[in-house]
């Protein structure tokens, strides 16, 4: 895990669009991110939740949540730079800790980190997705074996989700919890 401490990862901007585009249908106000590295995704989650606020109203949020601190400290940069710091709240440490509490219900939620951590993160998220939100994992085709823990329960219909393999560079699962 110190290997990426300091590297750039992000999602590729077709993904980054995915996501903008899956958070504008949901109108999403709520949008929390596992893995904000430097932020970029986090950048097209803010402007998703930025213009959803726009055009019907209300109060939103994305919460991001990264480990290492300088990259949280320049995620923070780049989102203010792109003029969405009043849209985005980073914590900083284990996700497993940082998001036990996202204040609300989550209408979508993006999990682009480490990928043993991936399946205790879900764990703490369910009881906080709405019925109907939407899940996008990366690269979950690419690093198959190692995300079978993950890919087992949310493929589970018992677990109460509806999932989908998009193979687009690296596979992306697309999940909605239902009911």
């Amino acid at each position: 895990m110190n290997f990426v401490r300091d590297k750039f990862v992000a999602l590729d901007p077709e993904k980054c669009e995915l996501c903008y585009l899956l958070c504008r249908a949901l109108r999403a106000r709520r949008v929390v991110e596992f893995g904000t590295s430097f932020g970029v995704s986090t950048i097209y989650l803010a402007a998703a939740v930025r213009d959803t606020l726009r055009d019907f109203g209300g109060q939103g949020t994305v919460i991001g949540t990264e480990i290492e601190p300088t990259k949280a400290t320049a995620a923070r940069e780049n989102i203010s730079e792109a003029g969405l710091a009043d849209f985005v709240e980073i914590r900083i440490g284990d996700a497993t800790e940082t998001l036990q509490d996202v204040g609300g219900a989550v209408d979508f939620l993006l999990l682009d980190s480490w990928i043993p951590l991936i399946r205790p993160v879900i764990a703490v998220m369910t009881p906080q997705l709405r019925a109907g939100s939407m899940i996008l994992c990366d690269n979950v085709e690419l690093f198959e074996a190692e995300y079978v823990e993950y890919t087992s329960f949310i493929r589970d219909p018992n677990n109460g989700f509806r999932s989908v393999l998009l193979s687009h560079q690296g596979g992306l699962e697309l999940s909605v919890k239902l009911g």
